[in-house]
């Protein structure tokens, strides 16, 4: 990898999601490559200076994940900036791809102090709560569509907004068979999901994510929100207005797209 170029083409990227702005593509091989995606995520990263709420896992289902040809999702960091409550507006644009309808854990800091690794058994005891999330997702750059995992993963996740619903202490329930939607009356719209279609399920999507924290030894010192993916796939903003999402047993959560 040309360090010049990862520089330039990060610096770019960055300018673009602090300032708003939209750039050019930027070069095929930093999308292509998943190691290469991720590391462009990575320099990225490291150049913006605020806070981080959390992390959100992509490529979650496993279907797409076999159509192009990847073994293993990806995690991306999610800043406070672009956290908002349900109901708030989020502005779209042409290179937005689309709505997702999450299951979001707010997790104890104290998972940053813990030496084992995170397993089926011992996951509950770091979980604080858990929440609906609806994720607005897009380009900070000149395209459309996803060829690779890597155009999301390299361009921040593709993380755009994201607007969690009320907070519910964490309790065990079969998160991996939960009848989910989204809709707007507005559009004469309604997908339906299932929990199921994220990594097996959202559990063990977050178990993914926090071992890869650990992995590369990231501590917030604090508590912090990990969202797993989206339950209803990637659902396109054809139109403006109101969209409601709704998870069984969890509640609902909404965004006004404008």
């Amino acid at each position: 990898m040309n360090k010049t170029q990862l520089n330039t083409i990060s610096n770019k990227l960055v300018n673009a999601f602090t300032k708003n702005k939209i750039i050019k593509q930027i070069p095929l091989k930093f999308c292509k490559n998943i190691k290469n995606s991720d590391l462009l995520r990575r320099t990225c990263e490291n150049k913006i200076k605020w806070p981080i709420a959390g992390f959100k896992a992509g490529g979650t289902a496993i279907p797409l994940l076999k159509k192009l040809k990847e073994k293993e999702p990806f995690y991306a960091s999610v800043y406070n900036k672009n956290l908002l409550e349900s109901g708030k507006k989020v502005k779209i644009n042409k290179y937005t791809l689309g709505i997702e309808l999450e299951v979001c854990y707010l997790i104890k800091k104290n998972f940053f102090l813990s030496k084992q690794k995170i397993s089926k058994k011992n996951i509950s005891k770091y979980i604080s709560h858990m929440a609906p999330c609806i994720e607005i997702v897009g380009y900070r750059q000149k395209k459309v569509g996803v060829k690779y995992l890597g155009d999301l993963c390299s361009d921040f996740g593709a993380n755009v907004k994201f607007l969690i619903g009320k907070k519910k202490k964490y309790k065990k329930i079969n998160i991996g068979n939960l009848k989910t939607n989204i809709f707007s009356k507005k559009n004469n719209l309604i997908v339906n999901g299932n929990t199921n279609t994220v990594y097996i399920n959202p559990l063990n999507s977050l178990r993914f994510i926090l071992n890869k924290i650990k992995k590369n030894k990231i501590n917030l010192k604090k508590n912090f929100y990990v969202f797993t993916g989206s339950t209803v796939g990637v659902v396109p903003l054809k139109n403006r207005g109101l969209y409601v999402g709704k998870i069984e047993k969890l509640g609902s959560v909404r965004a006004f797209v404008n």
